[in-house]
C-alpha cells in the first residue's frame, strides 16, 4: 500500500484549490500577437537609439496583452481601447505629481478612490480603472523620460498596437466569433439534453448558463454598435431566441430520470454546425416520435429551432415577429448616466473605493517616509491584489507572492545571462507569449509570466540588472501584507453582505418566477428574461462561493456548508421551468392556491436566510394534490428548506 502523508504535512483544501491550475486551451493567436506587440516597440526604440522610449511603448503593450481576451472583434475594441484611454490619464496624473512628496500621496490616493468606485460598474470599467491606477502609480513612482506628454503617448501607442494586431483579420472573419459563440451554446444545450436523467445534468447545466451569458453579452455588445439594423445581427438574435424553448424543455426531460434518445442531442449538434457555418438550407432532424408531453415539448422546440436556423428570411423576420428575449440596450448617454448614478449612490461602490484608497494611501505614505527601493511596486501589487471581481483578496495576495517568487527565478536567469541591448528583443519574443498562455491557468501563473517581462523592460529604463530582483520581492511582499491587513482583515464583510443576502434575494426572485411562470397571462419573452436573470445571479453567487472556498476557515468552511443550498435553488428554477413546459404541452394547470403555497414557502426560506449565519437541517412537510405537475417542484422546495431553515 502507498504511504500516506501525516495529517500535519497534508496541505489544507483551501491551499490546494488556490494552487490547482485551471484547465484552458492555449490562445495561440493571442500568444502570437503578444510576441509581436511586446518586441516590436522595443526593437524600434533600439534602432532609433532610444531604448527607453521603446520600453515604455512595450509596457503599454503589456497592458493590452493582458486585456486581449475577447474573441469578438467589437469586444476587443472595448476591452483594449477604452482601458488605454484611462491608462493615459493615469500616467499623465502620476508624472505631473512625481517628486512632489505628499501631493503625490494625496493624488494617487484620490485616483485609487475613483478607480475603486469605477471598477464596480462592469468588466470593461474594471479593467479601465485597473489601468488608471496602475499607470498613475508608475508615473508617480518612476522618473519617466521626455516631456510629461510623451509617456502617455508611447504607452497608449503600445496598447493600440495590440488592438491593431487583434483587428487585422476583422474584414475576413467578421461575424465568425459571434456565430461560433452561438454554435457553442447550441452544442452545450445538446450536451444538456444528452445528460438528462443522469448525474451529469447539473454540471452540464452550469456550462449552458456560462455559454448563454457569453452569447448574450456578445449579441448585446454588437447591438450597441448596430442598433438592430444589421441582418446578420437579426439572424443571431433569432437563433438565440430559438434555443430558449429547448433549454426550457431540458428540465422537464430530466425529471423523467430517463436519458433521451441519442438522435435528440445529435439533431441539435447538427443545427450547431449549420449556425457556425451560416448554412441556411433544408435540415433533416430525424427525430423519434414523441410519446408524452415532455417529449412533445422537446420535439416542438427542436423543430422550431431548425426552422429558424434554416429559414433564409429569419434574419429579417426576427426583429418584427419574434419576441426579443434579450432586451434592447439603452443609448450610450443613458447607460453612462445610469452607471454614474449607481456608482455615486451605491454603498458597495463607496466601500470598495475606500478600501482601495486606504491601502494605496498607506503604501504611498510608507514609501514617502521609509526609503523603499522601487517603491512604486508596492502600489502596483496592491492594485492587482485588491481587485474585487478578480477573486478573493486573500487568495490573490497568496498567489501574488508565490507567482512573484517563481517569476523572479526566471528573471534572475534572464538578467544575469542576457546582455542589455538587442538580445532583449528575442527574449521578449519568447517570454511574451507565456502571458496569454498562462493567464487562463490562474492568477499565480499570470504573475509568474508577467514578472520577468516587466523586470526586463524596467532594466532597459534603469539599467540595474539583477539589483532589481530583491527590491521587487520586498515591495511585492509589502504590498501583499498591506492588502491583507488593511484591505482584508480590517474590513471583515459579514457573510450576509457577501453571500447570504444575495442568495436570499435570488430565492425571493425564484418565488416571483414561480408565480409568473404559472400565470395565465405570462409573456414568454419576459418569462425567459426572468429565468435567465435568475440563472445568471445564481451563477454569480456560485462564483462567490468558489472564491470563499479558496480561503482558510471560517469562510471556506462556511462556504462548503452553504453550497448545497445554491444547488437546491438552481434545482427549484429547473423544476419550475419543467413544470411550465409540461403545462404548455398538455399537463393540467395547478390551482392558484397551490402556486401561492409554494411561493410562500420560498419567501419564508428567503426571510430565514437573512436571519441566520448557521445552517441547521430541519424536517419540513410541503404537501399538495397527488399527481400534480408541481410535485417535483414541491420536493425541491422541501429539500431546500431542509438544508437551510433556521433553528
Amino acid at each position: 500500500m502507498p504511504r500516506q502523508l501525516p495529517s500535519v504535512l497534508t496541505p489544507p483544501d483551501w491551499l490546494v484549490r488556490n494552487l490547482r491550475p485551471q484547465r484552458a486551451p492555449i490562445p495561440w493567436a493571442a500568444a502570437g500577437r503578444a510576441a509581436i506587440a511586446l518586441a516590436l516597440p522595443l526593437a524600434i526604440g533600439l534602432a532609433a537609439g532610444e531604448p527607453a522610449y521603446g520600453a515604455l511603448a512595450s509596457m503599454g503593450a503589456l497592458s493590452g496583452v493582458i486585456g486581449d481576451t475577447a474573441d469578438a472583434y467589437r469586444m476587443r475594441i472595448l476591452n483594449i481601447a477604452v482601458p488605454q484611454l484611462f491608462g493615459a490619464i493615469g500616467v499623465t496624473i502620476g508624472s505631473l505629481v512625481f517628486g512632489h512628496g505628499w501631493v503625490a500621496v494625496g493624488a494617487v490616493t484620490g485616483v485609487a478612490l475613483v478607480s475603486g468606485m469605477i471598477s464596480t460598474i462592469g468588466a470593461v470599467a474594471s479593467v479601465s480603472s485597473l489601468l488608471l491606477l496602475l499607470n498613475c502609480s508608475i508615473g508617480a513612482g518612476l522618473p519617466l523620460p521626455g516631456s510629461w506628454w510623451l509617456a502617455p503617448v508611447l504607452m497608449s501607442g503600445g496598447g493600440l498596437l495590440v488592438l491593431a494586431l487583434a483587428l487585422l483579420a476583422w474584414p475576413l472573419r467578421s461575424g465568425i466569433p459571434e456565430r461560433a459563440a452561438v454554435a457553442h451554446t447550441y452544442r452545450t444545450v445538446a450536451d444538456l439534453l444528452a445528460a438528462s436523467g443522469t448525474d451529469r445534468y447539473v454540471d452540464v447545466r452550469l456550462a449552458v448558463t456560462q455559454s448563454l451569458n457569453e452569447s448574450y453579452d456578445l449579441a448585446l455588445a454588437r447591438r450597441a454598435f448596430h442598433h438592430g439594423r444589421s441582418p446578420e445581427l437579426a439572424r443571431l438574435l433569432a437563433e438565440l431566441n430559438a434555443i430558449t424553448p429547448v433549454i426550457e424543455a431540458a428540465p422537464a426531460a430530466h425529471q423523467f430520470n430517463e436519458p433521451l434518445a441519442p438522435a435528440v442531442p445529435d439533431a441539435l449538434r447538427h443545427l450547431a454546425d449549420a449556425v457556425e457555418t451560416g448554412y441556411t438550407g433544408p435540415i433533416g432532424l430525424n427525430l423519434p416520435v414523441p410519446t408524452n408531453e415532455t417529449a412533445r415539448a422537446v420535439d416542438h422546440a427542436l423543430r422550431h429551432a431548425a426552422d429558424v436556423v434554416s429559414d433564409r428570411s429569419a434574419g429579417k423576420a426576427s426583429l418584427r415577429n419574434v419576441d426579443d428575449r434579450l432586451g434592447r440596450p439603452a443609448a450610450l448617454r443613458v447607460r453612462a448616466a445610469r452607471a454614474s448614478r449607481e456608482v455615486l449612490l451605491s454603498a458597495a461602490s463607496w466601500r470598495y473605493g475606500l478600501r482601495l484608497a486606504l491601502c494605496i494611501g498607506l503604501a504611498q505614505a510608507l514609501v514617502s517616509l521609509v526609503p523603499v527601493p522601487r517603491s512604486y511596486w508596492v502600489a502596483l501589487t496592491i492594485t492587482f491584489v485588491m481587485k474585487p471581481d478578480f477573486g478573493s483578496v486573500f487568495s490573490r495576495a497568496l498567489l501574488r507572492a508565490l507567482g512573484t517568487v517563481a517569476g523572479l527565478v526566471v528573471a534572475a536567469v534572464v538578467l544575469a545571462a542576457v546582455p542589455l541591448g538587442w538580445w532583449d528583443v528575442p527574449v521578449i519574443c519568447v517570454l511574451g507569449p507565456l502571458i496569454p498562455a498562462l493567464s487562463p491557468r490562474g492568477y499565480g501563473y499570470q504573475t509568474a509570466a508577467v514578472t520577468p517581462v516587466i523586470l526586463l523592460l524596467s532594466d532597459v529604463l534603469n539599467r540595474l540588472g539583477t539589483a532589481l530582483l530583491v527590491p521587487r520581492l520586498v515591495d511585492s511582499l509589502i504590498g501583499c501584507a498591506i492588502a491583507l491587513v488593511a484591505g482584508y482583515l480590517l474590513w471583515p464583510e459579514s457573510w450576509h453582505t457577501r453571500v447570504g443576502d444575495r442568495l436570499a434575494d435570488a430565492v425571493a426572485d425564484t418565488a416571483r418566477y414561480v408565480e409568473y411562470a404559472f400565470g395565465t397571462d405570462a409573456d414568454p419573452a419576459a418569462r425567459a428574461r426572468l429565468r435567465r436573470r435568475l440563472y445568471r445571479d445564481l451563477s454569480a453567487i456560485r462564483t462567490e462561493f468558489q472564491r470563499a472556498l479558496s480561503e482558510p476557515p471560517p469562510s471556506g468552511r462556511r462556504a462548503a456548508a452553504w453550497l448545497p443550498l445554491v444547488v437546491a435553488a438552481e434545482r427549484i428554477v429547473d423544476a419550475t421551468t419543467g413544470a411550465g413546459v409540461r403545462i404548455r404541452h398538455g399537463a393540467q394547470r395547478p390551482s392558484p392556491a397551490e402556486i401561492s403555497h409554494v411561493a410562500l414557502q420560498l419567501r419564508e426560506l428567503s426571510d430565514g436566510l437573512r436571519e441566520t449565519d448557521t445552517l441547521v437541517a430541519v424536517r419540513t412537510d410541503l404537501t399538495g394534490p397527488g399527481g400534480s405537475v408541481l410535485e417535483p417542484l414541491r420536493q425541491e422546495v422541501a429539500a431546500a428548506r431542509a438544508i437551510a431553515s433556521p433553528r
